[in-house]
Protein backbone atom coordinates (compact mmCIF):
# COMPACT_ATOMS: atom_id res chain seq x y z
CA UNK A 1 0.00 0.00 0.00
CA UNK A 2 0.95 3.57 -0.72
CA UNK A 3 1.34 6.09 2.54
CA UNK A 4 -1.47 7.91 0.84
CA UNK A 5 -3.45 4.78 1.07
CA UNK A 6 -2.57 3.76 4.81
CA UNK A 7 -3.10 7.58 6.00
CA UNK A 8 -6.75 7.17 4.60
CA UNK A 9 -7.75 4.09 5.78
CA UNK A 10 -6.14 4.79 9.54
CA UNK A 11 -8.12 7.78 9.41
CA UNK A 12 -11.14 6.18 8.63
CA UNK A 13 -10.14 4.08 11.75
CA UNK A 14 -9.84 6.52 14.06
CA UNK A 15 -12.79 8.57 13.13
CA UNK A 16 -14.81 5.39 13.15
CA UNK A 17 -13.68 4.68 16.89
CA UNK A 18 -14.14 7.83 18.51
CA UNK A 19 -17.84 8.02 17.62
CA UNK A 20 -18.44 5.10 18.47
CA UNK A 21 -16.70 6.07 21.94
CA UNK A 22 -17.89 9.76 22.89
CA UNK A 23 -20.03 10.17 19.37
CA UNK A 24 -17.04 13.43 18.16
CA UNK A 25 -14.05 13.09 16.19
CA UNK A 26 -11.21 14.04 17.44
CA UNK A 27 -8.49 15.81 15.49
CA UNK A 28 -5.07 14.18 15.08
CA UNK A 29 -1.72 14.24 14.17
CA UNK A 30 -1.12 12.64 10.43
CA UNK A 31 0.41 8.88 11.28
CA UNK A 32 4.22 8.63 9.74
CA UNK A 33 3.96 5.83 7.03
CA UNK A 34 6.09 4.99 4.37
CA UNK A 35 5.13 3.50 0.85
CA UNK A 36 5.57 0.05 0.95
CA UNK A 37 8.41 -1.54 -0.74
CA UNK A 38 8.21 -4.16 -3.57
CA UNK A 39 8.53 -8.11 -2.50
CA UNK A 40 11.97 -8.77 -1.09
CA UNK A 41 13.07 -5.22 -0.49
CA UNK A 42 14.39 -4.26 2.84
CA UNK A 43 12.19 -1.72 5.11
CA UNK A 44 13.44 1.56 4.68
CA UNK A 45 15.69 3.22 7.00
CA UNK A 46 14.04 4.81 10.08
CA UNK A 47 10.07 3.26 9.51
CA UNK A 48 8.10 4.04 12.80
CA UNK A 49 5.96 1.52 13.86
CA UNK A 50 2.21 1.55 14.01
CA UNK A 51 1.94 2.43 17.78
CA UNK A 52 4.93 5.35 17.14
CA UNK A 53 8.23 4.70 18.85
CA UNK A 54 8.30 4.36 22.32
CA UNK A 55 4.52 3.29 22.43
CA UNK A 56 4.08 0.62 25.32
CA UNK A 57 1.46 -1.68 24.07
CA UNK A 58 -1.10 -2.36 26.87
CA UNK A 59 -0.47 -5.68 29.02
CA UNK A 60 -2.51 -8.74 28.34
CA UNK A 61 -4.98 -9.62 31.16
CA UNK A 62 -3.50 -11.63 34.25
CA UNK A 63 -4.45 -15.07 33.72
CA UNK A 64 -7.57 -14.17 30.89
CA UNK A 65 -7.35 -14.19 27.51
CA UNK A 66 -5.05 -12.71 25.26
CA UNK A 67 -6.04 -9.49 23.38
CA UNK A 68 -7.58 -10.04 19.60
CA UNK A 69 -4.83 -8.58 17.95
CA UNK A 70 -0.67 -9.53 19.86
CA UNK A 71 0.57 -6.55 20.52
CA UNK A 72 3.37 -8.24 19.81
CA UNK A 73 7.50 -7.67 21.10
CA UNK A 74 8.03 -4.02 21.44
CA UNK A 75 10.65 -1.66 19.65
CA UNK A 76 13.96 -1.67 20.98
CA UNK A 77 13.82 1.86 21.84
CA UNK A 78 11.49 0.65 24.50
CA UNK A 79 13.49 -2.33 26.26
CA UNK A 80 15.02 -1.94 28.89
CA UNK A 81 14.43 -0.44 32.09
CA UNK A 82 11.13 1.13 30.73
CA UNK A 83 10.08 -2.60 29.92
CA UNK A 84 11.37 -3.92 32.92
CA UNK A 85 9.46 -1.23 35.26
CA UNK A 86 6.11 -2.42 32.98
CA UNK A 87 6.61 -6.02 33.09
CA UNK A 88 7.39 -5.29 36.80
CA UNK A 89 3.70 -3.47 37.28
CA UNK A 90 2.10 -6.70 35.15
CA UNK A 91 4.14 -9.18 37.86
CA UNK A 92 2.48 -7.44 41.19
CA UNK A 93 1.16 -8.35 43.45
CA UNK A 94 1.81 -6.14 46.05
CA UNK A 95 -1.66 -4.61 47.12
CA UNK A 96 -5.34 -5.84 46.76
CA UNK A 97 -6.03 -4.07 43.35
CA UNK A 98 -4.17 -7.06 41.55
CA UNK A 99 -6.93 -9.24 42.35
CA UNK A 100 -9.84 -6.81 40.73
CA UNK A 101 -8.29 -5.32 38.07
CA UNK A 102 -8.43 -6.83 34.36
CA UNK A 103 -5.29 -5.21 32.76
CA UNK A 104 -2.63 -3.64 34.48
CA UNK A 105 -2.15 0.35 32.53
CA UNK A 106 2.03 0.58 33.14
CA UNK A 107 1.58 3.94 30.94
CA UNK A 108 2.14 4.78 26.73
CA UNK A 109 3.76 7.64 24.88
CA UNK A 110 6.85 8.90 23.25
CA UNK A 111 10.51 7.98 24.79
CA UNK A 112 12.08 10.09 26.13
CA UNK A 113 8.82 12.55 26.13
CA UNK A 114 9.22 16.41 26.49
CA UNK A 115 6.14 16.02 29.24
CA UNK A 116 5.19 13.69 31.52
CA UNK A 117 1.88 13.82 32.33
CA UNK A 118 0.90 11.87 35.54
CA UNK A 119 -2.50 11.25 36.67
CA UNK A 120 -3.94 9.35 39.67
CA UNK A 121 -5.22 6.07 38.44
CA UNK A 122 -7.03 3.72 35.44
CA UNK A 123 -10.63 4.03 34.83
CA UNK A 124 -13.18 1.80 34.57
CA UNK A 125 -11.95 1.55 30.24
CA UNK A 126 -7.89 1.99 30.96
CA UNK A 127 -8.85 -0.86 33.13
CA UNK A 128 -10.56 -2.96 30.02
CA UNK A 129 -7.98 -1.30 27.46
CA UNK A 130 -4.40 -1.74 29.53
CA UNK A 131 -3.77 2.38 28.11
CA UNK A 132 -3.89 5.40 30.22
CA UNK A 133 -6.17 7.90 29.64
CA UNK A 134 -8.68 6.49 27.05
CA UNK A 135 -12.31 7.38 28.25
CA UNK A 136 -13.71 10.39 28.57
CA UNK A 137 -11.17 12.05 31.01
CA UNK A 138 -8.62 10.83 28.27
CA UNK A 139 -10.11 12.75 25.28
CA UNK A 140 -10.39 16.10 27.13
CA UNK A 141 -6.80 15.03 28.33
CA UNK A 142 -5.84 15.03 24.41
CA UNK A 143 -7.49 17.85 23.58
CA UNK A 144 -5.93 19.76 26.79
CA UNK A 145 -2.28 18.60 25.41
CA UNK A 146 -3.26 19.22 21.44
CA UNK A 147 -4.05 22.99 22.91
CA UNK A 148 -0.26 23.88 23.43
CA UNK A 149 1.22 22.07 21.14
CA UNK A 150 1.83 18.36 22.78
CA UNK A 151 0.23 15.10 21.89
CA UNK A 152 1.33 11.35 23.50
CA UNK A 153 1.82 10.89 19.80
CA UNK A 154 4.61 13.00 19.53
CA UNK A 155 5.76 14.33 22.50
CA UNK A 156 4.23 12.88 25.68
CA UNK A 157 4.24 10.21 27.68
CA UNK A 158 0.96 9.29 29.94
CA UNK A 159 1.01 7.56 33.29
CA UNK A 160 -0.51 7.24 36.54
CA UNK A 161 0.69 7.12 40.21
CA UNK A 162 -1.20 3.97 40.77
CA UNK A 163 -1.22 1.36 37.53
CA UNK A 164 -4.05 -0.80 38.52
CA UNK A 165 -7.76 0.00 38.67
CA UNK A 166 -9.57 1.09 42.18
CA UNK A 167 -13.21 -0.48 42.33
CA UNK A 168 -15.65 1.80 41.32
CA UNK A 169 -13.39 4.42 40.25
CA UNK A 170 -12.63 5.42 43.99
CA UNK A 171 -9.52 7.29 44.94
CA UNK A 172 -6.43 4.78 45.97
CA UNK A 173 -5.66 4.48 49.38
CA UNK A 174 -2.08 5.00 50.81
CA UNK A 175 -1.55 2.03 51.13
CA UNK A 176 -2.04 1.45 47.03
CA UNK A 177 -0.21 4.54 46.11
CA UNK A 178 2.41 3.43 48.47
CA UNK A 179 2.99 0.04 46.62
CA UNK A 180 2.81 1.43 43.37
CA UNK A 181 4.88 4.97 43.35
CA UNK A 182 8.21 2.83 42.65
CA UNK A 183 6.75 2.00 39.86
CA UNK A 184 6.60 5.22 38.65
CA UNK A 185 9.70 6.23 39.96
CA UNK A 186 11.42 3.69 37.94
CA UNK A 187 9.79 4.99 34.82
CA UNK A 188 10.72 8.61 35.50
CA UNK A 189 14.56 7.72 35.90
CA UNK A 190 14.35 5.71 32.62
CA UNK A 191 12.09 8.36 30.52
CA UNK A 192 14.13 11.51 32.21
CA UNK A 193 11.07 13.84 30.64
CA UNK A 194 11.84 17.74 30.67
CA UNK A 195 9.03 18.68 32.59
CA UNK A 196 6.41 16.68 34.47
CA UNK A 197 2.96 17.65 34.21
CA UNK A 198 0.93 16.50 37.59
CA UNK A 199 -2.47 16.16 36.86
CA UNK A 200 -4.44 15.86 39.90
CA UNK A 201 -4.37 16.38 43.92
CA UNK A 202 -3.62 12.50 43.98
CA UNK A 203 -0.85 12.71 41.53
CA UNK A 204 0.97 16.45 42.91
CA UNK A 205 0.81 14.68 46.39
CA UNK A 206 2.62 11.82 45.80
CA UNK A 207 5.08 13.45 43.09
CA UNK A 208 5.62 16.33 45.77
CA UNK A 209 5.11 15.19 49.11
CA UNK A 210 2.94 17.99 50.18
CA UNK A 211 -0.51 18.01 50.67
CA UNK A 212 -2.38 20.98 50.16
CA UNK A 213 -5.33 22.18 47.87
CA UNK A 214 -5.03 22.13 44.13
CA UNK A 215 -5.83 25.91 44.07
CA UNK A 216 -2.83 26.45 46.23
CA UNK A 217 -0.47 24.05 44.77
CA UNK A 218 -0.94 25.67 41.08
CA UNK A 219 1.01 28.48 39.68
CA UNK A 220 4.12 27.38 40.73
CA UNK A 221 7.30 25.74 39.27
CA UNK A 222 8.01 22.78 41.62
CA UNK A 223 11.91 21.31 41.71
CA UNK A 224 10.84 17.51 41.47
CA UNK A 225 13.91 14.92 42.50
CA UNK A 226 13.83 11.38 42.32
CA UNK A 227 14.46 9.38 45.65
CA UNK A 228 18.41 8.51 45.94
CA UNK A 229 16.96 4.68 45.37
CA UNK A 230 16.12 5.39 41.53
CA UNK A 231 18.67 7.69 41.12
CA UNK A 232 21.37 5.31 40.01
CA UNK A 233 24.05 6.51 42.37
CA UNK A 234 24.37 9.79 40.55
CA UNK A 235 22.92 13.05 41.60
CA UNK A 236 19.49 13.17 40.81
CA UNK A 237 18.26 16.28 38.33
CA UNK A 238 15.66 18.54 39.50
CA UNK A 239 13.09 17.90 36.78
CA UNK A 240 10.65 21.30 36.90
CA UNK A 241 6.68 19.75 37.79
CA UNK A 242 3.71 22.07 37.04
CA UNK A 243 0.57 20.70 38.79
CA UNK A 244 -3.11 21.32 37.61
CA UNK A 245 -6.59 19.80 38.35
CA UNK A 246 -7.75 16.44 36.78
CA UNK A 247 -9.66 16.04 33.68
CA UNK A 248 -12.14 14.27 35.06
CA UNK A 249 -12.40 17.31 37.94
CA UNK A 250 -13.22 19.69 34.81
CA UNK A 251 -15.59 17.31 33.43
CA UNK A 252 -17.50 17.44 36.54
CA UNK A 253 -17.11 21.18 37.12
CA UNK A 254 -16.25 23.04 33.81
CA UNK A 255 -15.69 26.26 35.85
CA UNK A 256 -12.35 24.62 36.25
CA UNK A 257 -11.18 24.33 32.46
CA UNK A 258 -10.53 28.53 32.70
CA UNK A 259 -7.47 28.24 35.23
CA UNK A 260 -6.61 24.36 33.77
CA UNK A 261 -5.99 26.21 30.57
CA UNK A 262 -4.29 28.97 32.44
CA UNK A 263 -1.99 26.19 33.76
CA UNK A 264 -1.42 24.95 30.50
CA UNK A 265 -0.09 28.39 29.13
CA UNK A 266 1.93 28.34 31.96
CA UNK A 267 3.34 25.24 30.83
CA UNK A 268 3.37 26.06 27.61
CA UNK A 269 5.73 29.01 28.20
CA UNK A 270 8.01 26.89 30.28
CA UNK A 271 8.54 24.75 27.81
CA UNK A 272 9.25 27.15 24.69
CA UNK A 273 11.91 28.65 26.86
CA UNK A 274 13.49 25.10 27.77
CA UNK A 275 13.42 23.79 24.22
CA UNK A 276 13.66 25.26 20.58
CA UNK A 277 12.24 22.67 18.60
CA UNK A 278 8.65 22.74 20.78
CA UNK A 279 9.02 26.62 20.25
CA UNK A 280 9.16 26.46 16.73
CA UNK A 281 6.06 23.43 16.45
CA UNK A 282 4.17 25.85 18.84
CA UNK A 283 4.85 29.19 17.35
CA UNK A 284 1.05 29.95 15.87
CA UNK A 285 -0.35 28.89 19.03
CA UNK A 286 2.31 30.89 21.75
CA UNK A 287 1.34 33.86 18.85
CA UNK A 288 -2.52 33.49 19.39
CA UNK A 289 -2.13 33.24 23.52
CA UNK A 290 0.03 36.39 23.63
CA UNK A 291 -1.87 39.12 23.43
CA UNK A 292 -3.65 38.02 26.74
CA UNK A 293 -1.06 36.32 28.05
CA UNK A 294 2.05 38.23 29.70
CA UNK A 295 3.99 35.08 30.48
CA UNK A 296 3.66 33.96 26.73
CA UNK A 297 3.89 37.80 25.05
CA UNK A 298 7.96 37.94 25.44
CA UNK A 299 7.78 34.59 23.29
CA UNK A 300 5.71 36.03 20.41
CA UNK A 301 6.77 36.92 16.96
Amino acid sequence: MTAAEKQTLAAFLDTASDYLRDCRARDRPPFPFTDDLMRGGAPPLGRTPLLRKGMLRPTPPSGGEPPATPPGPLPPEVTGPLHDAAAAVEGCRACGLARTRTRSVPGEGIVPPLVLVVGEAPGAEEDASGRPFVGPAGCLLDDMLAAIGLSRLRNCFIANVVKCRPPNNRLPTQDETAACLPFLCRQIAALRPRVILAAGRVAAHNLLGIEETMGRLRGTLYPYRLPPAFAGGAPSTEIPLIATYHPSALLRDPGLKRPAFDDLKFLMAHLASLDPVYRAEAQPLINKYAAKDSRLAPLAE
